[in-house]
């Protein structure tokens, strides 16, 4: 048995774009209600959600019978937890407040086994097939996206660094971090924010550095994968049950005699 291929990571060195949403219900049922949605890649998360490895496990399976790609966001750039969630099979990881291109070659270093990285080995775990893919120690490095998030505008303003990091996939902005230190909290649209993310990531693209985020108004979306973001999530699970619920609520209020 091979080790297959990493559709999503296939697809950023390629220059696809991939259209992605965000997971933050922590449950493998609610996972596998949107696992065959069409979605090209979805982002499991541990920093601001009740996710813990059990609850992530069972999303992870819940997404393996579909075509779509399940990335995982740890809680922090910790090595021990991103073994494990390396032993899990997490296809990719998005490390969260990257601030400095040390910490980037940190995240590449927790992925990788020595000599090129501090993973611990594990002789049979979900990731190999529990010792079935004969050649996982030798592929594992090529088909695992890594990616890191830039939250401040310094880190922003010095993504120039962080495309020199080698074994970096993708570079990912996070408005809502970068909004709140530039003094323009829950703001994430406001036009200053992106006044300093498009020039840095127009930057990243023209080294070739695939460049993505979370916007959750659809047409913003498609114009940021129109203008050349490679990988871009365009809502949360929460937020559409959450709007699915207050629209249902608020259309059968209207419906409903008041007397």
């Amino acid at each position: 048995m091979k080790l297959p291929q990493n559709k999503f990571l296939a697809a950023l060195r390629a220059g696809e774009k991939q259209l992605g949403l965000w997971s933050s219900l922590s449950d493998g049922y609610a996972a596998e209600v949107v696992a065959h949605a069409g979605y090209d890649w979805v982002l499991l998360d541990m920093e601001h959600a009740p996710s813990d490895m059990k609850s992530v496990l069972g999303q992870l399976q819940a997404f393996s019978g579909s075509e779509t790609t399940a990335l995982v966001r740890p809680d922090w750039n910790d090595a021990v937890k991103v073994k494990r969630l390396m032993d899990l099979g997490a296809p990719g990881l998005l490390f969260p407040m990257v601030q400095t291109p040390e910490e980037a070659r940190a995240a590449v270093a927790a992925c990788r086994y020595p000599p090129r990285g501090v993973r611990g080995v594990a002789g049979l775990n979900r990731a190999n097939h529990f010792g079935r893919i004969e050649d996982y120690y030798a592929e594992v490095e090529n088909q695992t996206a890594i990616l890191i998030q830039l939250e401040t505008r310094a880190a922003v303003e010095n993504a120039a660094a962080f495309a020199e990091v080698e074994g970096i996939d993708g570079i990912f902005f996070g408005p809502a971090d970068i909004g709140a230190d530039m003094g323009h909290l829950g703001q994430t649209m406001h036009p200053e924010i992106w006044e300093v993310i498009r020039p840095a990531a127009k930057l990243l693209m023209d080294k070739g550095i695939p460049v993505g985020t979370l916007v959750t108004d659809p047409d913003f979306a498609a114009e940021l994968l129109n203008d050349g973001f490679t990988f871009v999530a365009c809502g949360t699970d929460a937020g559409l049950l959450a709007r699915g619920a207050d629209a249902l609520h608020a259309a059968m209020r209207d419906k409903i005699s008041k007397t």
